[in-house]
């Protein structure tokens, strides 16, 4: 998992990694969301689901401490980063600043 993350962050296409756990009711909440942003912005953004119970080291790693956290990466580079649960017009409208 590891190398291919980093492969993936190293995208010009920003990258929204959305750290969730399945006993996580706000994760579920922003799952459709998350949907919607990809389904609106198309190729313009990749979403990765990273689940923090089988990935602790990756989470670790980025100081995930509550679920849903959301991590913004461009050209490897983590631009920016919100915990909690956004609607899907703030979610683009972060996206496209970056974009």
């Amino acid at each position: 998992m590891k190398t291919n993350f980093n492969t993936i962050i190293q995208s010009e296409i920003p990258v929204l990694i959305d750290f969730h756990a399945n006993w996580c009711g706000p994760c579920k909440t922003l799952a459709p969301i998350l949907k919607e942003v990809k389904e609106t912005l198309e190729d313009a953004i990749k979403i990765i689901k990273i689940d923090v119970d089988k990935n602790q080291p990756l989470a670790a790693k980025y100081q995930v401490r509550g679920v849903p956290t959301m991590l913004l990466f461009k050209n490897g580079k983590q631009v920016w980063r919100q915990s909690g649960v956004l609607q899907k017009n703030d979610i683009i409208s972060i996206i496209k600043k970056h974009t």
